[in-house]
């Protein structure tokens, strides 16, 4: 009676190999690839793209899925989840033809090469034409899915990245910050000391040995991982070679010490995904929020705190050689948390980050509605970090060419930040509240009891859970509540 569901396994089991070489292939192309091989490389991705969906959406598939559903009864836990989630992955891939799959995969490659050299020259006229083709590519995406689903567009693309997600769940939260943010940000603003001066420069090599012993602190595994350079630093790879990228700024060391602590905490996450499932859909993680929360977690909660500070001085001390007050524990918090009305989001602190995730789902989906085109697109960001953080930006380079998302096409990706950032509040002070004494670890930079019950009531979950609220109440006993992000901040920026 098993034998369509394990089946579906073989074949979920290849697509997820294939999927996993395209990621290497895309972690080569941002962090090793030479610039001539951008053209090959965007025909090799988009073939494996519309191999996978051609394998994805075999008619066969279908089959074995309603045989399978039919036989649920023999079937358990794991497998009936994990039952679900091939079933939601057929959904996805059939609403859409192979052609506009490869189309999607090429425009975008096009688009993120353009990008880079317009970016440096702050030409967006260059960008323009690129995409706008990608934007075209995804509107179609959207519109296609969303009949295949009976949803509007947005939450066809949302879905992709966050199951059981709608955007007026998306408004109702964003609405809620955008409310309080801008007083909480003034009140900030007016109450803290300027961050002391820090004239000492460090060496990129002593930067990375330094990421490298925060990141093996935390239990990221070597024999299975690398820490690289890139442009935009991220996670990529497969969970037993996990790929993380950061960059390097000699005149600001804690610009790549946090980008890569960040992406450590997505790197635990994907090495902590259950062993028993790593080729099937169920042994993914549960969406980009939740692994979203587990790299801000560690980044914000954790590496921000009093506790890591004090752990992170005499590091610096001793492995970087720096001093003075700049340095010492005191000073690093007020460096590391210092707030501001700033244009670069991957820069911006937590109180102010959630106002530029707001501006850019604004921009997204009146670009997919189509009330807003892409040739006036400057001017609209322009307007909208006026209007929400109330500053003048410069130039397009440091305005809406700064992120990579939608030059890749991924729309209905940056809510799950802002999400993240609350799911991490939510599941720290959990993890406060079962591990008593957990700040007396961190300063000696023993995060081994932390590490593990993440990896017992988030990683190891993988997509058990139908959504991000179902995995939520599981680990804390409440579905997403934004109020303990507002008192976090609140306690961190307000309180003493």
């Amino acid at each position: 009676m098993k034998s369509a569901y394990i089946q579906l396994c073989g074949r979920f089991a290849r697509l997820a190999n294939l999927n996993g070489a395209a990621a290497m292939l895309h972690w080569d192309a941002a962090a090793m690839m030479p610039s001539g091989g951008a053209a090959a490389r965007a025909e090799q991705e988009a073939t494996l793209s519309l191999l996978a969906h051609e394998m994805l959406c075999q008619d066969e598939v279908a089959d074995l899925l309603h045989q399978a559903e039919t036989a649920m009864d023999h079937l358990g836990l794991w497998e009936r989840a994990n039952l679900r989630e091939m079933r939601r992955k057929y959904a996805h891939a059939s609403a859409l033809p192979g052609t506009l799959v490869a189309a999607l995969s090429r425009a975008g490659s096009a688009c993120e090469r353009v990008w880079r050299t317009a970016r440096a020259n702050d030409d967006f006229a260059t960008l323009c034409p690129y995409l706008e083709e990608v934007v075209a590519l995804v509107r179609e995406t959207a519109a296609a899915q969303a009949e295949a689903f009976g949803c509007s567009s947005y939450d066809a693309l949302l879905s992709q990245y966050e199951p059981g997600m709608s955007a007026v769940d998306i408004d109702r939260n964003f609405d809620v910050l955008a409310g309080y943010l801008p007083d909480l940000l003034d009140r900030v603003l007016a109450r803290q000391v300027a961050p002391p001066a820090a004239p000492e420069r460090l060496e990129a090599a002593i930067q990375e040995g330094l990421s490298r012993h925060l990141l093996e602190a935390l239990g990221f595994d070597f024999n299975h991982g690398r820490l690289d350079v890139s442009l935009h630093p991220f996670t990529g790879g497969v969970a037993d070679d996990v790929r993380l990228t950061t960059r390097y700024d000699e005149a600001d060391p804690l610009g790549s010490l946090y980008p890569a602590l960040h992406e450590g905490g997505h790197g635990m996450y994907e090495r902590g995904l259950p062993p028993a499932w790593r080729l099937q859909p169920v042994g993914q993680a549960m969406g980009m929020a939740m692994h979203e929360s587990q790299s801000l977690l560690i980044e914000m909660q954790v590496c921000r705190g009093d506790a890591f500070l004090r752990y992170l001085a005499p590091l610096l001390r001793d492995r970087g050689g720096v001093s003075g007050p700049a340095w010492d524990a005191e000073g690093l918090a007020r460096r590391v948390r210092h707030v501001a009305r700033s244009l670069i989001r991957v820069e911006a602190d937590e109180v102010t980050y959630p106002l530029h995730i707001i501006h850019r789902y604004r921009l997204e989906r009146a670009m997919l509605a189509g009330d807003l085109e892409v040739a006036d697109l400057p001017t609209a960001w322009r307007m909208g970090m006026a209007q929400l953080l109330g500053i003048a930006v410069p130039n397009d380079r440091d305005g809406c060419m700064q992120d990579i998302h939608w030059m890749d096409g991924a729309f209905g990706y940056f809510p799950t930040y802002t999400l993240g950032a609350m799911a991490a509040a939510q599941v720290y002070r959990a993890a406060e509240a079962a591990l008593p004494g957990l700040s007396g670890d961190i300063v000696q930079g023993n995060f081994g009891r932390l590490m593990k019950w993440l990896g017992q009531m988030v990683h190891s979950q993988g997509r058990l859970h139908a959504s991000t609220d179902d995995l939520l109440c599981a680990a804390t006993g409440r579905p997403l509540d934004g109020t303990i992000f507002r008192q976090h901040l609140e306690k961190r920026y307000l309180a003493g």
